[in-house]
């Protein structure tokens, strides 16, 4: 029982960490080197 709620903990803490701060926050190549968040605002105008 104490395993699969640390299994469910710690695939929770590495969701976030991919969904919410790196992806959010890391620089693409092919984004022009923008974060996702940037790109989004600065293309979502056109």
């Amino acid at each position: 029982m104490k395993t699969t709620k640390q299994n469910r903990e710690a695939k929770q803490s590495i969701f976030e960490y991919i969904e919410v701060f790196y992806n959010r926050s890391r620089r693409h190549a092919f984004l022009n080197y923008l974060t996702p968040v940037e790109y989004e605002e600065k293309y979502a105008d056109i």
